[in-house]
């Protein structure tokens, strides 16, 4: 008898450690994954979390301007999209109530009652007042993966709330100082026509003066009259930035007062790469590495499928019905009961299933290289914008000081010694406005470089 007790033991033993090397049991492990890229993932986890990197600073460290503060507050209070990402993450713990739970048994309770009569005789009354019981023994895992399924479903959606939430903040600064951008545009476009308007007072003067022809009043006619519909452009993207704000602070439409002067002050960064510590931090990795995973326990389940399932059951309660007898009062009963069901020939569905997920394993895998490399190229984008918008800046501000020379040289030449032409002044005046907007637009672009460079870095944690 022991003899076989013991050979019972060695075989559930070998019988495991099968189960295990199938990948029934085993967990997800990236440093397991077939994967160079996903191997260095694996081994930037391990690393210590720099607190001083760009990404893991506060947003309220990052964008200092009170004004904005305020607004970025107001639409994580208020956002619909992030109300809804929390409300994701709510569901999926739910979820995972309910996989946890699926370790227990199932009670129900099925009271019940007939009556009969034969030829005549009195009606016979039969009752029931069952409690049944039943439990799957998860010797092969199969609620195991579920559970773990699960557990890395609530995990991503998390990951997916925060992506939210770093979206908003960098989508609230983003506004932010694009309507600042195109105020002062607004005020820069107003003050140009009202000088050009003055220059075509003077160019009148000189004309009935005798020294312009009518074709320079023309000409500038037509640049002031320019400049005017160029600002009915102006005002229209501004209506759209504040429509856009409006909705990311999820209120009605409204007009928002933002100081024109408004910038963005950075420290100075030289950088010319990203560790791959900083973009493991990204929420939107973090939730891709979560599919994989959760990928690689739906292939598990699959396999597990070709395991028997054991199922134990039981029933009592008190009934009058004893056999074909009924007595009154009635008894207490109980039942007791276990089965195995093994598969064995089920029209090949395991057989795809298993198929299926594996295929599908290696879609999550090539979506999660992918979203790690995508990310190195989003920092990268991010970085060689700011650089380069930080030299474009120094070079049309120097453009833009030589200009502001050039316009009052040609103007003194015209109105005193008439040694230039109108078109001289036209060209000086129309090439001081395009250096001042471009100066305007670099400025927005190096500001938008390095929100997008703390949102690449999975900012706003």
């Amino acid at each position: 008898m022991k003899i076989k007790n013991i050979s019972l033991i060695l075989a559930v033993a070998v019988s495991a450690s099968a189960l295990t090397g199938c990948g029934i049991y085993q967990k997800y492990d990236p440093e397991k994954v077939n994967s160079r890229l996903v191997s260095e993932y694996a081994e930037a986890l391990k690393q210590e979390e720099d607190a001083g990197a760009f990404g893991n600073l506060a947003w309220d460290k990052v964008f200092t301007d009170p004004v904005l503060a305020d607004l970025i507050n107001q639409a994580l209070a208020n956002n619909k999209d992030l109300r809804n990402a929390k409300l994701n993450v709510d569901i999926a713990h739910a979820q995972l109530k309910g996989a946890k739970l699926s370790y227990l048994p199932s009670l129900t309770f099925q009271p019940n009652g007939a009556g009969a009569s034969y030829a005549g005789s009195d009606m016979s009354w039969t009752y029931q007042l069952p409690l049944a019981v039943n439990w799957e023994v998860d010797v092969f895992g199969k609620i195991l993966n579920s559970k773990r399924g699960a557990q890395m479903a609530e995990l991503q959606t998390r990951a997916y709330e925060q992506a939210v939430r770093s979206q908003i903040i960098a989508g609230v600064a983003q506004c932010y100082y694009t309507i600042a951008a195109l105020e002062s545009q607004l005020k820069l476009s107003r003050e140009t026509a009202e000088l050009w308007n003055e220059s075509v007072t003077v160019m009148k003067n000189l004309k009935e003066a005798g020294r312009l022809r009518e074709d320079a009043v023309v000409q500038s006619l037509a640049q002031y009259y320019s400049i005017e519909s160029a600002i009915t452009d102006v005002e229209m993207s501004l209506h759209e930035a504040n429509n856009t704000l409006s909705l990311l602070l999820n209120v009605m439409p409204q007009k928002w007062t933002i100081s024109p002067d408004a910038a963005l002050n950075v420290p100075e960064m030289k950088r010319t790469a990203i560790p791959m510590a900083e973009l493991a931090a990204r929420p939107d990795v973090r939730a891709s590495e979560m599919g994989l995973a959760m990928a690689f326990y739906t292939t598990a389940s699959a396999r597990a499928a070709f395991y028997p399932s054991i199922n134990i059951s039981a029933n009592g309660g008190f009934t009058n019905l004893l056999g074909s007898f009924i007595q009154n009062p009635g008894d207490w009963f109980i039942q007791l009961a276990g089965s195995l069901t093994a598969p064995i020939f089920a029209r090949g569905q395991n057989i795809a299933r298993l198929e299926a997920a594996k295929a599908q394993q290696q879609q999550a895998l090539n979506n999660f290289e992918y979203t790690l490399m995508s990310a190195a190229a989003d920092v990268s984008d991010a970085l060689t914008t700011y650089e380069k918008s930080m030299q474009k800046q120094q070079w049309l501000a120097l453009q833009v000081d030589n200009l502001v020379k050039s316009v009052e040289i040609t103007n003194e030449l015209l109105l005193f010694d008439g040694s230039t032409t109108y078109l001289e002044v036209l060209t000086a005046q129309k090439n001081l406005l395009a250096a001042q907007t471009a100066q305007i637009t670099t400025n927005l672009t190096a500001a938008r470089s390095v929100i997008n460079l703390y949102q690449n870095l999975g900012g706003g944690r």
